[in-house]
């Protein structure tokens, strides 16, 4: 974790990045350099690690053995990080990179965990009744795109009826060897169920790029963001994951794949994070560099009543609009089989940030596995059942609202622009709430039911 064990994000340790080619040698000589002149350091360590020429353009670099140190000690990554400084300074730009986890579950941990629906419960937000075009059509001719990039389908999602136009990747694995429902399994399918319910033919396709419980390396990130578009870029990504870094100038691991996007047209709507801080969080924050205004759109979550933010989101002046991400009612898994799930983390006993209204931090309540309490005591974690639709909480699921939004906005009007579709709905459409102070812009569905907000 870094910098100093804060849990501002996590890292691979022992490995640096650092761009193919040239850059990458000077990293080795600088890094190697250093090393010899400080104690304790193994210059003989650093050394390329699975080195390839990709889309990405990104090398591993490894500079120390994974094995040496304590679980929060990483000597060897923060020297070669210093080693590069006065190069950087001189290129006028980054030669050298942490290799961070970017992931839908921020520093390991979610906004919260999925909560069954009650048998009655209905979408929320609803299945937007089905608009026409500005042509008068029905909009399933030629009907606006959106990539989710997340984890897979689970098997039976087309048992819930708003996923029929949805397609892509199924879960690698959905259940463990008991038949309880992995960690995170169904993010991708509540986000797709979302997207659906505010943009009824809208064509949605599902990449299953985070299957690994939603988390992975930036050194593949990008590679993998390429691999989901390897088919055509499609009008609106829809994506739930990413980092902090301490920087302001994004994720050496997906420039490449964020200098393609500015090439073509389409919109990136990408989750703010749910550190509940203002630290820049990538790649969302890059809607706030001048030259991705356009292409990225980041999104921030609001508490159940839709007027102020949830206590967990991400927020400050690179989080452009917020909209309802709090206790969202969407399909987890289609209908076909009833599955268990095992809470992974508890609630608290009040809001972890501070927060006096009932959050999910705290309701409804649940003992995970994971928890310091039940490491220590004989009890037994809480096991649900899923038979379908559930309540979720998070930017992560803000963040399809938006891009169903948008294109819900797109087939509405005729526009076949996303970028600016974007620009104009936020124009014509945008609410305020209140956010850390703050009026802020916000995107409400018309569909969407606020949920009671009561007193801690």
């Amino acid at each position: 974790m870094g910098p100093d064990d804060s849990a501002e994000f996590i890292y691979e340790k022992g490995v640096v990045l650092a761009r193919d080619g040239e850059e990458a040698r000077v990293v080795e000589d600088a890094v190697r350099a250093h090393f010899t002149a400080t104690d304790g350091l193994d210059p003989e360590h650093v050394r390329r690690s699975g080195s390839r020429d990709n889309r990405s353009g990104i090398t591993r670099i490894r500079v120390g053995d994974p094995g040496e140190g304590g679980r929060g000690t990483d000597r060897t990554v923060a020297g070669a990080l210093r080693a590069l400084r006065q190069a950087e300074g001189r290129a006028g730009r980054r030669l050298v990179s942490r290799n961070h986890l970017v992931s839908i579950a921020v520093n390991a941990c979610p906004g919260d965990e999925p909560v069954p629906a009650a048998p009655s419960a209905q979408p929320n937000p609803a299945a937007a009744p089905a608009a026409r075009n500005a042509d008068g059509g029905d909009g399933t001719d030629g009907a606006v795109g959106v990539l989710v990039v997340d984890t897979g389908l689970t098997h039976d999602y087309r048992s819930y009826p708003l996923l029929a136009r949805t397609e892509g990747d199924a879960q690698v694995r959905e259940t463990d060897e008991q038949g309880i429902l992995q960690q995170y399994v169904g993010h991708g399918t509540f986000i797709a169920g979302l997207v659906a319910a505010v943009a009824p033919h809208t064509d949605v396709t599902v990449r299953g790029t985070l299957h690994d419980a939603g988390a992975i390396l930036e050194s593949e990130f990008g590679e993998r963001l390429f691999d989901a578009v390897e088919d055509g870029w499609p009008d609106i990504i829809s994506l739930s994951a990413g980092t902090s870094n301490g920087r302001v100038d994004g994720l050496l691991g997906v420039a490449a794949f964020m200098e393609e996007l500015r090439s073509r047209d389409t919109l990136l709507v990408a989750a703010a994070g749910n550190n509940a801080s203002s630290s820049p969080f990538w790649p969302a924050a890059y809607a706030s560099l001048p030259e991705y205004a356009d292409a990225v759109l980041s999104v921030g979550a609001l508490r159940g009543d839709g007027e102020f933010g949830a206590c967990f989101s991400n927020h400050g002046p690179w989080v452009k609009v917020y909209a309802p991400g709090e206790r969202l009612v969407s399909a987890l898994t289609g209908f076909d089989t009833p599955v268990p799930y095992v809470y992974q983390h508890s609630t608290y006993d009040s809001c972890r940030y501070g927060f006096t209204y009932t959050c999910t931090c705290r309701s409804p309540r649940h003992t995970g596995v994971l928890s310091e309490a039940q490491q220590t005591s004989p009890g037994k974690p809480d096991q649900v059942m899923f038979e379908g639709l559930a309540s979720w909480s998070g930017t992560s699921f803000a963040t399809p609202v938006v891009a169903g939004l948008v294109a819900a906005y797109m087939t509405a009007n005729g526009v076949t622009d996303p970028r600016a579709a974007a620009r104009r709905l936020l124009a014509d459409r945008a609410e305020f709430a209140e956010v850390r102070g703050t009026h802020v812009p916000a995107l409400l569905p018309p569909t969407w039911r606020p949920v009671p907000v009561g007193p801690a």
